[in-house]
């Protein structure tokens, strides 16, 4: 099963500021922040995230920039993650999790 997320993330968001003045991009770790978001609504149970050991970020994220995140089960205890801007990856690569 494959679930799609709708995602934005805000111009006053607080790490834009310095990531680059003047021509802000968002930040990885924001990314990442909004992947493990999606990934608890798809899973929809608790569980603790215990890896990512495989992340590839290939295109930069403006901000108030409209994109979503793609998330599918490979396996029990992985899921595969895409973040697309249209036909853009952004950035994708798997999360490892456990029960919580």
């Amino acid at each position: 099963m494959t679930q799609r997320y709708p995602c934005r993330i805000a111009a006053q968001h607080p790490s834009l500021p310095g990531h680059f003045p003047g021509h802000p991009v968002v930040p990885g770790v924001v990314l990442l922040t909004e992947v493990t978001a999606c990934a608890r609504n798809f899973l929809a149970r608790p569980v603790m995230f215990t890896g990512l050991p495989a992340v590839k970020f290939t295109h930069p994220l403006m901000p108030e920039t409209e994109f979503e995140i793609v998330i599918e089960e490979a396996k029990p205890g992985t899921l595969k993650f895409q973040c697309l801007q249209n036909d853009t990856q952004l950035a994708s690569g798997s999360l490892l999790y456990a029960q919580g």
